[in-house]
């Protein structure tokens, strides 16, 4: 999610490669539907039966996908597929406006989640699988993330002394073109109270107008500014470093008050979570915006610094670091210097919401990278459990993205939420092949 967000894979997401969240359930990606899927005339399907007369592999670069039939991919007949089901019926109320999805999602209101056998002949018959190549790879890493508890309350108090804060009055947007990510003197004017757009061909700003220098702002981040107005330039919001120090805080709202400050930068890590207030109510809340800087995986720096190895920094590993130098605390957390402010959400009962707009399926939802994998996408995954060799096979939907999940062969599987979710996530770091599952007669294509 992009928070995740989205959300960011436990693992990677504080560890080492970190997204989510922002996860980025999302959250903080743009919404990245179909567009990168081509449409062709669709292939006729007989009563049932799957063609097996199949495109040709397509390529572009070192990607390329190689097609076969859904009943041959790995573990295929002895899947249960009723989570999987309910997953597309999410992601079709979004997709359906596609035209390569419409028939598909329509074909989904006829099956029953009892009817597993009914299920498996639905994607067989109207569905391609793809599988996925990096050059001569055809395995990526597949990493976790879920939806944390924290313990809280609507009060500051000696047990919750730790704000979870919403988005700050003084924190404005500004979206760049690739044109003018490197350009020198440009103009801004505000169309919302949060968000500004450039004027076009200024150089300098008259009253009223905001002076912008792109070279002020991180590289990575200049596709979008983050910033504060101060005497009539964009400057670059506060890094978490500053806002642990008190600047900014009097522009944010308070959304609920925590425990524990580990578990809050966790929060900020998974992009969506639940606190569990002293009244007994529950508190939803999601990414709403950021501060505009890049992630910083902590987890990387402490395998940099001698703190612990690589393979040690998962999310229980560095949990127990921090609490072993509670002195220190800070200091490891302020190498990231990303801050995620939240919303809260409503509480429907079903999962948090990720960048495609629909809230994730327990064991079926992953987060990927929308450059490769179109959001909304059935995906075979064939990977395996953490911290073991036993296969997890399953076909789940992209539909989510996360900061850290970068390229065509990397996802963030979403086992849902609580403690026992929060294990398996912080445990795996998987090897795992990819298949995209797309309605007969469309080709991927980046």
């Amino acid at each position: 999610m992009n928070g995740r967000a989205g959300y960011t894979p436990v693992f990677l997401r504080f560890p080492i490669f970190l997204p989510m969240l922002s996860r980025s359930l999302g959250f903080l990606f743009p919404l990245a539907l179909l567009t990168a899927c081509s449409s062709m005339p669709p292939a006729p399907v007989s009563s049932g039966a799957v063609s097996h007369s199949y495109p040709v592999p397509t390529a572009q670069g070192a990607i390329s996908f190689s097609p076969e039939p859904v009943s041959a991919l790995p573990d295929w007949q002895r899947q249960d597929l009723t989570g999987s089901l309910r997953a597309l019926r999410q992601s079709c109320r979004v997709v359906a406006r596609e035209p390569q999805w419409s028939a598909p999602c329509q074909g989904v209101t006829s099956l029953t989640d009892a009817d597993n056998a009914g299920i498996h002949q639905f994607f067989e018959s109207r569905f391609t699988a793809w599988r996925m190549h990096d050059g001569a790879r055809d395995s990526g890493l597949i990493t976790g993330y879920y939806e944390p508890i924290l313990n809280g309350s609507r009060s500051q108090s000696a047990a919750t002394p730790y704000p979870v804060y919403g988005v700050p009055s003084d924190l404005v947007s500004l979206t760049l073109p690739a044109s003018a990510r490197n350009a020198g003197a440009l103009v801004a004017r505000r169309v919302t109270a949060n968000r500004l757009a450039l004027v076009p061909g200024a150089a300098v700003a008259a009253p009223g107008q905001v002076a912008v220098n792109p070279a002020d702002f991180p590289p990575e981040a200049r596709a979008q500014l983050k910033g504060r107005i101060e005497d009539g330039r964009l400057v670059p919001y506060y890094t978490r470093a500053q806002i642990a120090a008190g600047m900014g805080v009097d522009h944010a709202p308070v959304l609920a008050w925590v425990e524990d400050s580990v578990e809050l930068f966790f929060l900020q890590i998974q992009g969506a979570g639940r606190i569990q207030l002293d009244d007994g109510s529950i508190l939803r809340v999601g990414v709403a915006d950021n501060n505009g800087y890049g992630y910083q995986s902590i987890g990387r720096w402490l395998a940099d610094q001698g703190e612990m190895s690589l393979g040690a920094a998962s999310m229980s590993g560095i949990q127990n670091w921090v609490r072993m130098h509670p002195e220190r605390q800070q200091a490891l957390f302020n190498v990231n210097p990303r801050y995620i402010f939240f919303r809260t959400m409503p509480d429907s009962g079903e999962g948090p919401v990720g960048a495609l707009g629909v809230p994730l399926t327990d064991g079926y939802s992953i987060a990927v990278d929308p450059h490769y994998i179109p959001l909304g996408t059935p995906v075979y995954l064939a990977t395996t459990q953490p911290h073991s060799q036993s296969p997890l096979n399953r076909l789940v939907h992209a539909q989510d993205t996360g900061s850290a999940i970068r390229g065509a062969l990397r996802a963030d599987f979403f086992w849902g939420y609580g403690a026992e979710a929060g294990l398996n996530a912080g445990g795996m770091k998987q090897a795992g092949s990819m298949w995209l599952l797309l309605p007969n007669g469309t080709t991927p294509s980046l």
